[in-house]
């Protein structure tokens, strides 16, 4: 199965199955997927999407983004969320040359787990809950998206070495992140060379850094975020067959 579902108007659609999980389940296929910003779908990409029979839409942006670039299309019988788990917003294109991906957003991404707890929680628990198939996504479906993404499968039992594999993906959607970019800011004008960019060791520092802070992923995602063991299971029963 392909995981990248094209769509023209969307980057970065993703379908997460097929990771093996706790007690050796598996996530299906075509219940659960990961994006960027879908507030430009319309015409045969909207009815693409609408056709994966998803219920449950949760964004993960500002409001003030979501109030510039749009927001999935209203629907029947689609559940849409906006829990901004990002609190200190940067502007990734604007970084100076010198800057290292890895290092600096490997500390963005443990700031977001330190401010948007309460949010985290929340997209958590809505994942727990929804009555169908699912997809949670950011403005690239990569930074706030791959946080997500990586507490989810861990609490899915789901490996460390697939976690960082399955963020690093994004890389095959680089390459229209910065030609999308780049036509928004003017050709020649300045961006960050990291932009867009899902080195696997930028998942895998952030995650040792989580670790380091907080004793395990899961000790995190328990003590700190607050999920109980029904939650955790909840999760698994929805998400694991």
């Amino acid at each position: 199965m392909a995981r990248h579902i094209e769509f023209s108007e969307v980057i970065n659609f993703r379908d997460m199955g097929g990771y093996t999980g706790h007690n050796g389940c598996t996530i299906p296929w075509g219940v659960l997927y990961r994006s960027g910003n879908l507030g430009r779908l319309e015409g045969e990409g909207l009815q693409r999407f609408q056709d994966l029979g998803i219920t449950t839409v949760i964004d993960l942006r500002y409001p003030s983004e979501i109030e510039r670039n749009g927001r999935v299309p209203h629907a029947d019988g689609l559940t849409y969320h906006n829990l901004s788990i990002e609190h200190r917003p940067y502007m990734q294109g604007d970084l100076a040359e010198d800057v290292d991906a890895v290092s600096y957003l490997a500390e963005r991404y443990l700031e977001v787990t330190e401010d948007g707890v309460a949010e985290i929680r929340q997209v958590l628990r809505a994942i727990a809950t929804a009555p169908g198939p699912l997809v949670f996504h950011c403005a690239a479906g990569k930074d706030r998206t791959g946080i997500i993404g990586a507490l989810l499968l861990t609490i899915l039992g789901v490996s460390e070495e697939d976690i960082i594999a399955d963020f690093a993906l994004t890389e095959l959607a680089t390459q229209r992140l910065v030609e999308r970019m780049r036509a928004k800011r003017g050709e020649g004008a300045y961006l960050w060379p990291g932009y867009g960019t899902a080195p696997a060791a930028l998942m895998e520092l952030f995650l040792a850094k989580l670790k380091a802070a907080h004793g395990s992923v899961e000790d995190y995602l328990t003590r700190t975020v607050g999920l109980t063991q029904a939650d955790v299971d909840a999760i698994r029963a929805r998400l694991l067959s």
